[in-house]
C-alpha cells in the first residue's frame, strides 16, 4: 500500500466536506492520517476506493466512526472526579439551584454515565439537566443504550473506588449475556444529540462543558474556534473541563478564564 500524501488527504477532506458539510480540514494532520490509514487497511481499500466509497451515503457512518475517537472509561482519572464532586458542584450550586451540564464529545456514554452515578450520590439528579452530543450517530446510539462489556467494568469499578463513591458500580448495572446493562432512571435527564463542535450551532447557557481528550485531535485553529463557542455557551462563572494534556493560555478567550484547577485542567469563565 503506498503512503498517504498530504494530497490525499486533501482530497478526502473536500469531498466530505462538499458533500455532507462534515469539516476535517482543521483536525490535526498526523492524526487524521492515522485514521484514514486504519481505515485503508481494515477494508483493504486504496485512496482511489475509499474515494469512490465516499460517494456513498451509507458508508459514512462507518467512516466517521473511524475518524472520531472513542476511547474511554467510566470515571476515568478518578481524581478529577472527586475535585468535581467536591469543588466545582458545590461552586455552582453557590449561584444555581438547578445544574445544567453539557458533555461535548460523549463518546458512547461512559462520562455521561459517571456523571449521573455522582450526582445521584449528590442527592442532585433530579436538579440537573445534561446533553450529551456526538457527531457520530452510531456512537450516541451506544450511549443511549448503556449497555457496555462486562469485561470493561473491572477498569471502571477499579476508577470508581479510587473516587470514593460511596457503594459500588454493580448498584447501578444488571449483568445480562455478558453486557453491563446500567440504570436507565441514571439518564433519564440526559438528552443525547448529534452535534458538530466544527460546525454545529451553540446551545442554551451551561454551568459546566466537559470535552477532555477531544481537542487534542484539532489543530489550533480550530481548538480557538471551539472554546469560543464552549466560551460563548457557558453561563458567567460556568466551568469549562478539558483534558489532561490541552490548554487555554493560547487561545483568543484565555483571558475570559481563570485556572480552577491546572493538574485536572478546570476553568472558571469570569468575562463575557
Amino acid at each position: 500500500m503506498k503512503d498517504i500524501d498530504i494530497a490525499d488527504l486533501k482530497k478526502i477532506t473536500e469531498v466530505v466536506k462538499t458533500k455532507y458539510n462534515y469539516d476535517f480540514t482543521n483536525y490535526a494532520m498526523s492524526s487524521f492520517k492515522r485514521r484514514i490509514s486504519r481505515i485503508l487497511e481494515m477494508n483493504n481499500f486504496t485512496i482511489e476506493v475509499l474515494m469512490r466509497k465516499l460517494n456513498e451515503p451509507a458508508f459514512l457512518d462507518d467512516f466517521l466512526n473511524e475518524i472520531t475517537v472513542n476511547v474511554t472509561e467510566m470515571f476515568r482519572d478518578p481524581s478529577f472526579w472527586r475535585v468535581l464532586r467536591d469543588d466545582i458542584i458545590p461552586g455552582i450550586l453557590l449561584n444555581h439551584q438547578k445544574i445544567r451540564i453539557w458533555h461535548a464529545g460523549c463518546s458512547s456514554g461512559e462520562e455521561v454515565f459517571s456523571m449521573a452515578i455522582m450526582l445521584k450520590e449528590l442527592d442532585l439528579l433530579d436538579s440537573a439537566s445534561l446533553i450529551a452530543t456526538d457527531l457520530d450517530t452510531n456512537i450516541l446510539e451506544r450511549a443511549k443504550s448503556g449497555e457496555y462489556n462486562l469485561k470493561n467494568m473491572e477498569l471502571n469499578e477499579k476508577n470508581y473506588i479510587r473516587y470514593q463513591g460511596i457503594g459500588s458500580l454493580k448498584d447501578y448495572y444488571e449483568e445480562k449475556n455478558g453486557k453491563a446493562i446500567m440504570d436507565k432512571s441514571l439518564v433519564e435527564n440526559v438528552s443525547f444529540r448529534k452535534h458538530d463542535l466544527v460546525n454545529g450551532e451553540i446551545f442554551n447557557k451551561f454551568d459546566l462543558i466537559l470535552c477532555r481528550n477531544v481537542m487534542i485531535y484539532f489543530n489550533q485553529t480550530l481548538q480557538n474556534e471551539v472554546l469560543k463557542k464552549f466560551h460563548e455557551s457557558l453561563f458567567k462563572y460556568g466551568y469549562l473541563a478539558i483534558g489532561s494534556k490541552e490548554s487555554l493560555i493560547w487561545c483568543d478567550i484565555a483571558n475570559k478564564f481563570i485556572i480552577v484547577n491546572n493538574e485536572e485542567k478546570i476553568y472558571k469563565k469570569i468575562k463575557d
